[in-house]
């Protein structure tokens, strides 16, 4: 039976109708405001699926430890559901925002991302040969050296310490190192006197960047000096130079091939960074 306009006035002068109107639509804005929808109530759940029950024994048999027990196992769980709702609560308070230490971690994540999981991970030996070609240098053998020395202490002579050596050098000229006329030359030194088959890092770190230059280019088998150290000056004899070298392709195919991967990846690296930068605008203030 239709409804007469009469009754469709009349209702809608009706209070009790009004206040149902109004109930309904604060229901229906609140449910637009608030929806409740199936990825809200996921927010509040921590699902544990069985791989992760797996990496925590995993985890737990990796520190040497026998498989956990079923107790221990509810103890693991614990403690990562306990993490898991520590960190939502956290992020859920903006706790995250303005942290240095959570964007410093986040950036080391982007930039493990950035790496670039589709690197080839066994290059074909000619590509490795083609990129060490381009790049010898960076598996150059250090020059070794191996020597004797006299020590002259400043402690001992001052300012005239080099005056000294110098003078010295004078008297063991021609000599041979196990001469007693060397012997009786130079000050007690704390160290060794003799260094054999040494790489020019190492002498670089016991005597000094200088030290370690002037000694490469020292030729062999005579007294010479004076060369000045972090401790004094010194007068060297050199018994045996090996210069630096690059040594062959086969010598170090390994060493190229994690050098090639780890190339790879910085340039993977930079490109992705490059590419998530393109996408803001940065803006520096002003000059004062």
């Amino acid at each position: 039976m239709p409804v007469r306009p009469s009754s469709l006035r009349r209702w809608s002068r009706e209070p009790l109708v009004h206040f149902l109107l109004i109930g309904l639509m604060l229901f229906v804005g609140y449910s637009l405001l608030h929806p409740r929808s199936e990825a809200a109530s996921d927010a509040n759940r921590i699902v544990l699926t069985p791989d992760d029950l797996v990496q925590m024994s995993v985890i737990w048999r990796a520190q040497g430890r026998p498989p956990p027990t079923a107790e221990q196992m509810r103890n693991l769980i614990e403690i990562k559901v306990r993490e898991e709702v520590l960190f939502r609560e956290a992020i859920a308070l903006g706790l995250d925002k303005d942290d240095t230490i959570v964007k410093r971690r986040l950036a080391q994540k982007m930039e493990f991302l950035g790496e670039g999981p589709g690197i080839d991970g066994d290059p074909s030996p000619d590509t490795l040969r083609a990129w060490f070609k381009d790049h010898q240098q960076r598996f150059a053998l250090l020059p070794r050296v191996s020597f004797r020395h006299l020590y002259f202490s400043t402690d001992r002579h001052g300012e005239r310490t080099r005056e000294a050596a110098a003078k010295a050098l004078e008297k063991v000229a021609g000599q041979s190192a196990t001469s007693s006329d060397v012997a009786s030359v130079g000050d007690p030194f704390m160290y060794q006197d003799y260094y054999g088959d040494r790489s020019f890092d190492d002498i670089a770190k016991l005597f000094g960047l200088n030290f370690a230059r002037a000694l490469v280019s020292t030729k062999p088998g005579s007294w010479q000096g004076p060369v000045e150290s972090g401790y004094g000056w010194h007068l060297v004899m050199v018994d045996s130079s090996t210069p630096s070298r690059v040594p062959a392709f086969e010598e170090i195919e390994a060493d190229v091939k994690a050098s090639w991967i780890a190339d790879q990846r910085a340039q993977a690296k930079a490109k992705a960074y490059e590419t998530m930068r393109a996408r803001y605008e940065i803006v520096l203030p002003e000059k004062p």
